[in-house]
């Protein structure tokens, strides 16, 4: 009966992102822009689906131009593309003949009025995109903080990537969140789902020591540490918890 009802959850999640972006209408430069938005919010805005280029466009409104996002180049691996929250890309949405490195100095991306990616240098100014992770010091079990999230956000998140692990963490730690908080992940049956349906292929169990999370009897729900690894917790326990 658990399964099927979490099951029908699945398939009635509403589509979200790890956190809010907002359209910054303000110019500036890349690295002065990733300075804005980790002072005022989490970081530069993070793109990992097309439902995440959707959520750009439409937080721009009418105001299509193109505008800065948190992908930059690895000055370690000239041909890797790294997020300004951690982790190497995993979606692209490249304009075609991008990236070119015109004169190799682009080092950064701009967004485009279709949703595209273009690679520019860094020192241009642009509008820019921040994402904002809104961790709740609120304590409520597992199930608690699902209704909750969904009444008044979107959803508990689903942390499909290393970048949007580390995007949570760092949200959790700016909003001073003293403990673990509550992700939307839960075991059911004979394995961990996502809440939003995707499978886990990425994840952050914490190496050596407990193995509980393997094979769980009691603690079913899934947590993340503000050292930025999961543990698995007694669904009925009360933690803060983060929404999208």
């Amino acid at each position: 009966m658990e399964r099927t009802i979490f099951l029908l959850v699945l398939l009635t999640a509403v589509e979200g992102d790890i956190g809010k972006h907002i359209f910054v209408h303000e110019r500036m430069t890349w690295p002065e822009a990733q300075t804005y938005c980790r002072k005022h919010y989490t970081d530069l805005s993070y793109v990992g689906s097309q439902s995440d280029v959707d959520g750009l466009l439409q937080a721009a409104g009418a105001n299509r131009v193109r505008g800065w996002i948190g992908l930059h180049r690895d000055l370690g691996n000239i041909t890797g593309w790294k997020w300004s929250g951690g982790g190497h890309i995993t979606f692209q949405n490249w304009e075609r003949r991008e990236p070119n490195n015109l004169n190799k100095k682009e080092t950064a991306v701009v967004l485009d009025t279709n949703g595209k990616w273009i690679d520019v240098p860094e020192i241009k100014n642009f509008h820019f995109y921040c994402i904002n992770i809104t961790a709740v010091e609120e304590k409520k079990s597992w199930e608690g903080a699902l209704e909750y999230c969904r009444e008044n956000y979107t959803d508990l998140p689903s942390l499909l990537t290393e970048t949007e692990l580390l995007l949570a963490t760092e949200g959790i730690q700016k909003d001073h969140i003293s403990d673990r908080v509550w992700i939307g992940l839960r075991y059911l049956g004979d394995r961990w789902l996502w809440v939003n349906g995707e499978p886990l292929e990425y994840k952050a169990w914490p190496q050596g020591g407990d193995r509980d999370h393997q094979c769980p009897i009691r603690k079913r729900c899934g947590a993340l540490t503000k050292e930025g690894v999961w543990e698995n917790w007694d669904c009925w326990d009360k933690l803060n918890f983060i929404c999208i």
